[in-house]
């Protein structure tokens, strides 16, 4: 049996659908699924159990599972508890670790981008202790998934014990089918796809730094797909583990993006620039783009799919249809 924190949850439901996709049902689902119609991203799935999180270490009692897929967390980037953050990202985390290598069971971990902050100290995905310990979070979202990073890679250099696989996945911007409960965590493919299908403008920020276009500032969007696979490749080796960047490898502006929507649905983009609110220009990212020369030298040799491709997928294949989820 295979656990899924977080399944529910967008990147979590994909990694369920990937699974039912290659043949495995026997999949337990820890989430917090609520009365918001959250439910339908497992609603082509099928799975074992469901249980809330609050049930989840009682469950987990005795238990031997074939890996621990812990995709679970407050993703919000403007989350501000840092208690609640703190609770549910990093201290939660550290008990399913702990529990994984009593129990030698496989561990993977959903980390994050937003560990790398402004990018001042680049996007390279070297996990000595030493390496992460130079990157500086914008967010509080971001260091939870940081202090976390650190506390695995200090275990493996003072060589304490850990799972028999261990590996964090650092996620840049992912976007695809069942995102739709994220509200303003949604990627901009989702949350302005009506607009562009009816014509409307689509707004997007206008630059606050010198040198940068309005619109050109630059993400690495991947789709979550290709997540999906790396998720599966690592089931399938075991031999591999470490902290590993899942990007596509180039950045592309906001533009691109939101002019590949337009052209997926066949029009011409109509984009629109509008100023950044303040209380997060301090807090912007204005480049990410993933190395994952790490990711190619543990074996991982599938391609990336191309961004217009991505998003033409995305939106004809699901947007753009009368049922929404994968």
């Amino acid at each position: 049996m295979l656990l899924v924190t977080g399944g529910a949850g967008f990147i979590g439901s994909n990694v369920v659908a990937g699974l039912n996709e290659a043949g495995r049902t026997d999949i337990a689902v820890n989430d917090i699924v609520g009365a918001d119609g959250k439910w339908r991203n497992l609603g082509k799935r099928q799975v074992a159990d469901v249980l809330p999180p609050a049930d989840l270490f009682r469950w987990l009692e005795g238990r031997k599972l074939d890996a621990v897929i812990h995709m679970g967390a407050i993703s919000d980037t403007t989350a501000t508890d840092a208690d609640l953050v703190l609770e549910n990202n990093f201290r939660l985390s550290l008990k399913l670790l702990d529990w994984c290598t009593a129990a030698r069971v496989p561990f993977i971990y959903a980390s994050s981008a937003a560990t790398y902050g402004d990018g001042a100290a680049g996007f390279s995905d070297d996990w000595s202790p030493a390496a992460l310990r130079r990157l500086k979070p914008l967010n509080l979202y971001g260091w939870s998934k940081h202090l976390f990073d650190l506390a695995v890679a200090d275990r493996f250099v003072k060589r304490e014990k850990l799972p028999p696989q261990w590996v964090g996945l650092k996620f840049f911007n992912v976007f695809g089918p069942n995102e739709y409960h994220k509200g303003e965590m949604m990627s901009l493919v989702a949350k302005r796809f009506d607009d562009a299908k009816a014509g409307r403008t689509v707004r997007l920020f206008k630059s606050h730094r010198p040198g940068i276009g309005d619109g050109d500032q630059r993400r690495d969007f991947i789709s979550v797909d290709d997540t999906v696979a790396v998720v599966r490749w690592l089931l399938d080796t075991p031999s591999v583990s470490g902290i590993f960047n899942v990007g596509t490898g180039t950045a592309r502006s906001f533009r691109d993006l939101i002019s590949a929507l337009f052209r997926a649905l066949g029009r011409e983009p109509n984009i629109e620039y509008v100023g950044m609110p303040g209380n997060i220009r301090d807090q912007y990212q204005y480049f990410t783009e993933a190395e994952v020369e790490n990711l190619r030298r543990a074996g991982y040799n599938a391609g990336f799919t191309p961004l217009e491709d991505a998003v033409a997928r995305y939106a004809k294949g699901f947007l753009d249809t009368a049922d929404r989820y994968r």
